[in-house]
This record gives C-alpha cells, structure tokens and sequence, in this order.
C-alpha cells in the first residue's frame, strides 16, 4: 500500500474524501456533490490505475451509478477540459484496475461505451450530477463513458 500515490493536482477536498474512503469505504461512499458544483448526497467509487508513465499505483475518487448491465458507470470527463483526464489514459494503456465500491473491492475490466449505450449512459449520468452538461459544453472532445465490469 505503501506505493499509492494521490494524483498531486487533486483539490484537497478530493484527496481529504480519497483518505476517508480508504479508512470507512463505507461511510465516505456517499459524497457532498455541493463541492463539485452539483446537488445532494452521490454516490462514489474508488478507482485504482497504474500510472502509464510513473508506474505507480494512483487512486481517484469518481462519482458513478449502475450501468444496469452488472457495470459501474463513470465519466471521463476531466471538468470539460481539452484532454483525457490521467486516469482514462491509464486504464486504456494497462487493465490492472482495481475499484473500491463502499467497503467491496474487486478487479475491475473496463469498456468505453459507444452509440446508443453511450448515449443512455451519458443521459443517466448527466441527469445524476448535472455539471456534466456543463463539462461537455466546455469541450470539443467526446467525453467518455466508461462502463467498469467486476473481473
């Protein structure tokens, strides 16, 4: 455990909710999306990468909802920015990935959603934490969906 490393442009509220969430998974699974600039109590996973260029292993917290296929639905959406964030990079070099869902952590595969599956998972996921919209507004980029399936 010792080689996890909180990604170092995490906002410290994120990285106070990483630390919580490894102590009482949980007690930290529901987080204030207040922080974020949504509404309510959202449920959150965390998601364990190799670093394509470090190596090391990194964690994130990710907000995320059934994909109703036995998945976990996540967004990449990085805040709108122009590029991927580091984790979707991550997972798409190496498929050593490991999620923590409350106090459950298992291997995970994962599955960027394309066409009509995307289309129902951005829609459910925008309709959960609502400044998604405002993330796919602020870029030209096609945000992905990433379904995470229990190796």
């Amino acid at each position: 455990m010792n080689d996890i490393k909180l990604p170092d442009y995490l906002p410290s509220w994120m990285s106070d909710h990483v630390n919580a969430y490894l102590e009482n998974g949980e007690a930290a699974h529901l987080w204030d999306a207040s922080l974020g600039g949504g509404e309510g109590m959202l449920t959150t996973l965390l998601l364990t990468t190799k670093g394509r260029k470090s190596g090391k292993t990194l964690i994130i917290p990710l907000i995320y909802r059934p994909s109703g296929d036995g998945g976990f639905c996540v967004i990449a959406s990085k805040g709108g920015a122009p590029a991927h964030p580091a984790w979707f990079l991550n997972l798409q070099t190496n498929q050593n990935i490991t999620v923590k869902v409350a106090n459950d952590e298992f291997k995970t595969v994962a599955k960027v959603a394309a066409g009509e599956e995307r289309a129902r998972l951005w829609n459910m996921m925008e309709n959960y934490f609502s400044p998604y919209a405002a993330y796919k507004a602020a870029t030209d980029r096609e945000i992905p969906v990433v379904v995470l399936y229990p190796a």
